[in-house]
């Protein structure tokens, strides 16, 4: 038995057809017939129904398939530790991050290029998505590593955390609203919130359930009327005067004299952002690789404004 006789076995099967295997493992078709024939003569068994439209495991086929994987699966990673201790780093590595991050100073895009660079045979992939999903995603293993905004104090189990970002959530409304005080008004308590139409992130993003989870905690559901995955969007929204705008503070700076600036009080509220990875970190050596020089590159969390 030959590990070529597997990878063909289950590109078969994957690809319901010879000539699809053949394509993908760039062979050709009768070559592949003719492994998996000796695979099956070798065994005793047919492994392959080949009676259909559509080639599909037999009894047998399906039996032996998780097998056949978790060769495949140990011989890779065989090679890729081999490959790690002589800097021949292979493999792949799969990044989250969350919708907002450009509109902070986290070079994610350009330490991927440059990684990239050192380590042309690294697969990478990147998916923008809110941080609950991304959370959930490190959990199945779907994702090595990934850029979250958080909800609360402590991580999700079985996740550990770089908090590279912390900063005060604001509420950000036009001058003349009857929030804005006197010039010398600088906060704003939640309570005084409750009855206002609220612009925000929205749901699964670490803003969100840091706002949802604050008025939970005083027994009120917010009244957001308008959500926006970008911060700027939730700007323009508060300068016209549609709702409330939470935010990060610094989302909200620059703003001058078209909007009053506030930072959320009795609670103070906070918006974090951090790296995230499995506790037990990522499987393979270049997602490892790639995790340690993110967590070497991204910034501490900004001084309070």
């Amino acid at each position: 038995m030959e590990l070529r006789q597997l990878q063909y076995l289950v590109a078969v099967v994957e690809e319901a057809g010879f000539t699809r295997a053949a394509e993908r493992l760039h062979v050709a078709q009768p070559g592949v017939s003719a492994q998996i024939r000796h695979l099956e003569k070798e065994l005793g068994q047919p492994l392959l129904d080949r009676s259909g439209r559509t080639v599909r495991p037999t009894e047998a086929g399906e039996a032996v398939l998780p097998h056949a994987r978790a060769a495949l699966a140990a011989a890779d990673a065989v090679r890729h530790v081999v490959e790690e201790y002589t800097g021949l780093l292979r493999g792949r590595v799969t990044v989250g991050l969350f919708s907002a991050a450009a509109t902070y100073d986290l070079d994610v895009v350009p330490l991927m290029a440059d990684f990239h660079d050192d380590h042309p045979h690294v697969e990478i992939t990147l998916t923008e998505d809110v941080s609950d999903r991304m959370l959930g995603a490190l959990h199945r293993g779907e994702l090595d590593v990934a850029v979250v905004g958080l909800t609360g104090e402590e991580p999700p189990p079985g996740v550990s955390l770089q908090v590279v970002v912390d900063e005060p959530l604001v509420a950000a409304v036009p001058p003349d609203d009857p929030l804005a005080g006197g010039a010398d008004r600088t906060t704003v308590a939640l309570a005084d919130l409750r009855d206002r139409t609220l612009v925000s992130l929205p749901r699964g993003t670490g803003l969100r359930g840091v706002l949802d989870r604050a008025f939970a905690g005083a027994g009120v559901r917010p009244r957001v009327g308008f959500e926006a995955a970008a911060p700027h969007v939730l700007v323009q929204l508060a300068r016209r005067g549609l709702g409330v705008a939470v935010l990060p503070a610094s989302s909200a700076a620059g703003e001058g004299d078209r909007l009053r600036v506030l930072e959320i009080v009795r609670p103070r509220l906070r918006g974090r952002i951090a790296l995230a990875w499995r506790t037990d970190g990522p499987s393979g050596p270049a997602a490892r690789a790639f995790l340690d020089r993110l967590r070497t590159a991204l910034p501490g969390p900004a001084a309070d404004r």
